[in-house]
């Protein structure tokens, strides 16, 4: 049985490639070319399963690439998981200067919080760890991302 490739050559990581891949970024530099289009949506739901150290490393070079973004506003993560820590940002190469990160305080919702600052518009994009997210919750966090002209990005660790 033939290989089509040789099994001397050494494999790449399976998301090396695709983030060195010339594809668009996953987010626009600027929010005007966003705007723009009225079709374009908010919210944006990413759902992640397996274990937690897993997911973190399939989030980094995402939360990365929003924390390098040109816009002069806040990368926001409301309520990120324990695991998410200032460590953690630092070794994921996190621009740390550019990251707020929001815990509801009383009786204050994560949810709440996350439509807050999204309709305040200091942030280019609001990262949320809310789950399950129901289809009402979805819709407030479109509408106030819309409002605060940002992007609303909900994580769902399963």
């Amino acid at each position: 049985m033939q290989f089509p490739q040789s099994l001397n050559r050494t494999q790449l990581p399976l998301f090396d490639t695709f983030l060195a891949s010339a594809a668009p970024p996953l987010f626009a530099d600027s929010d005007e070319q966003f705007w723009q289009d009225d079709e374009g949506e908010a919210f944006s739901e990413l759902s992640l399963r397996g274990a937690a150290g897993h997911c973190l490393n399939l989030l980094a070079p995402i939360l990365r690439e929003l924390s390098e973004n040109n816009d002069e506003r806040w990368l926001t993560l409301i309520a990120p998981p324990s695991s998410l820590t200032q460590i953690w940002l630092r070794e994921a190469g996190l621009n740390r200067e550019r990251i707020l990160l929001l815990h509801p305080r009383g009786e204050q919702s994560a949810l709440e919080l996350a439509r807050q600052a999204l309709l305040l518009g200091r942030s280019h994009t609001v990262v949320s760890w809310l789950h399950p997210l129901k289809r009402q919750a979805r819709k407030q966090l479109e509408q106030a991302a819309h409002q605060g002209k940002a992007q609303s990005l909900n994580i769902s660790l399963g």
